[in-house]
């Protein structure tokens, strides 16, 4: 696993509700884990971080958060996550496919309705972030993806 994927792990975990997430990949286990409460530093310092990245990762410009953000397709509301209309037909998208604007991408089912996610701009699949059948919460990323 690259620094990479771990950075973008840390990323998915912040702008979550979930307080603990533990990924296994190829003998490699990372647990993280959101503080309720982040401790004060006093004496004129700054916060601390409520959930803590990787020392020696450089920070990004306000330029380079914005597009950061834009690196994923997130969940407009809360319901069940599905990869494809009916369990006997292939999903939307997979790793690796591009997708170009306006093409649906999952459905999201919310108080028995089937609303049809669709994305918003040209894009690489580079990962897919949750499982089928999977609850969602508003703004959870659902797949990270790269522009073309």
């Amino acid at each position: 696993m690259d620094l990479e994927k771990i950075e973008g792990l840390v990323k998915i975990i912040e702008n979550s509700s979930l307080k603990q997430f533990t990924y296994k990949d190829d003998g490699v286990k990372i647990t993280m884990s959101k503080l309720d409460n982040p401790p004060v530093v006093t004496g004129g310092a700054a916060f601390a971080q409520p959930f803590q990245t990787v020392s020696g990762l450089q920070e990004k410009s306000a330029e380079g958060a914005e597009e950061e953000e834009k690196l994923f397709i997130t969940s407009p509301i809360v319901g069940t996550f599905y990869s494809a209309s009916a369990p006997d037909i292939p999903a939307y998208v997979r790793v690796g496919d591009r997708v170009k604007r306006g093409q649906t991408v999952c459905i999201l089912e919310a108080m028995k309705l089937m609303n049809e996610i669709q994305c918003e701009w040209d894009c690489e699949i580079e990962a897919i972030l949750v499982s089928n059948e999977q609850k969602v919460e508003y703004g959870q990323p659902l797949f990270r993806v790269k522009r073309l």
